[in-house]
């Protein structure tokens, strides 16, 4: 017989608390507590019993920057028998689109094995032949539907449920807070690894939060879901109010100022422009051979909230324009409340657009993945505002919102 989905969801709720509850004091303190922090200060009774498995990368660190997994190991009170990493590799040693493929860790002697890019059932053998009796998951997002680390979650959920394998969230903070979806909603038929399921493009949400969503939305059979929820984090909050370290989750993610834009300017992967890779200011930094200070200056005009465009110049390692300066903006964020950073991309693929004869759309119209529909691209190829272009998805971005309300943890 099938589970309710609403009484996974409270048993869900019932674990979590079942924690030690500091959240009156920690909200006083304002001091956050991850999920993983919880569930170290309750001696793992979680996963008492059980052999474990942790779906992690190097953002899984306690805030003194000891990796979980080498805390874990080193701890009599937990059963860690393997790890599993995703894109760029749980130790972080592969660029985008790649992966550290099957090896034993050097530090621990655990098993590492690989997920990225597989899902369903040859992901779920992978589970069973790693003899794990739990799932553990726990990395750290940015908050963009096309990042692909909430795929992951998605995916291995869905595997630990094909392998009959419980499945644990430890949550961490939106590092550009929870207060509101933005941007289009994915159309199914557009789904790919930059997004599995209609969510929007920046979702608002956190890990365990998703992880919710995610099981009683998507998935078709839901998996024995348990959320480890974090204490003295408010969903207005930004990275920096968490008093946590940051550690890049990707090679081109170096800072919180980084995930605050890359919603919006990560569509630029879409087109013939440089989204900033090979600098020190990826997806702050855009441009392309033959933009001049005219980009810039159409942006500008728009008075756009929270953000101001300075004319650039600059010459990347690696990827497109390896080598070669090219000209374009970067971009100046002053106001975060205040700042859209999804109607700020588009507002700067519209005015690339018509300040620059070069601009092109990638052959593979991979736009049309990234943003989740046809309707991006083809209203900016018409002509359209983007005043109209953000119009064109309200409805779908307001039915959303009302369906992620009921999977918030926090407020």
């Amino acid at each position: 017989m099938r589970p309710s989905r609403r009484a996974l969801l409270a048993a869900t709720t019932a674990a979590a608390a079942s924690l030690p509850s500091t959240a009156a004091a920690s909200t006083r303190r304002r001091k956050l507590r991850t999920g993983f922090e919880r569930l170290a200060a309750d001696g793992y009774s979680v996963l008492e019993g059980q052999k474990v498995g942790i779906v992690t990368n190097p953002t899984g660190v306690t805030r003194n920057v000891r990796h979980i997994v080498d805390v874990m190991h080193a701890d009599k009170r937990a059963n860690l028998g393997a790890v599993f990493g995703p894109e760029h590799g749980f130790r972080g040693t592969a660029q985008a689109g790649g992966s550290e493929g099957r090896y034993d860790d050097p530090a621990t002697g655990l098993p590492v094995y690989d997920t990225y890019l597989k899902s369903g059932r040859p992901l779920a053998d992978i589970f069973t032949a790693s003899g794990v009796d739990t799932i553990v998951f726990d990395i750290q997002d940015v908050g963009a539907r096309f990042y692909t680390y909430i795929w992951t979650l998605y995916d291995c959920m869905e595997a630990a449920q094909l392998a009959g394998k419980r499945f644990v969230v430890l949550d961490r903070p939106n590092p550009v807070t929870g207060r509101a979806a933005q941007g289009p909603v994915l159309h199914k038929e557009f789904a790919s690894f930059v997004g599995r399921q209609p969510i929007s493009q920046a979702h608002g949400m956190t890990v365990a939060e998703l992880a919710r969503l995610f099981n009683g939305e998507f998935l078709t059979t839901p998996v024995p879901l348990e959320t480890v929820r974090m204490t003295g984090w408010r969903r207005s909050d930004f990275y920096d109010a968490s008093g946590l370290p940051w550690v890049p989750p990707s090679p081109n993610m170096p800072t919180p100022d980084t995930a605050l834009v890359y919603s919006g300017t990560c569509l630029f992967e879409g087109t013939n422009l440089s989204e900033g890779r090979g600098t020190t200011r990826p997806f702050e930094l855009l441009g392309a051979e033959g933009i001049d200070r005219r980009w810039a200056e159409a942006a500008g005009e728009l008075a756009l909230p929270g953000v101001h465009f300075r004319e650039a110049y600059f010459t990347p390692t690696f990827s497109k324009f390896q080598g070669k300066t090219v000209g374009g903006v970067q971009i100046h964020v002053h106001d975060r409340a205040a700042y859209d950073p999804v109607r700020t991309g588009i507002a700067l693929l519209v005015t690339a657009k018509k300040v620059w004869s070069g601009f092109a759309w990638r052959p593979d119209h991979w736009i049309d993945k990234l943003t989740g529909s046809t309707r991006v691209r083809t209203m900016i190829d018409a002509g359209a505002s983007a005043d109209e272009v953000v119009a064109g998805w309200r409805r779908e971005l307001a039915a959303f919102r009302r369906m992620r309300e009921e999977y918030l943890l926090y407020t």
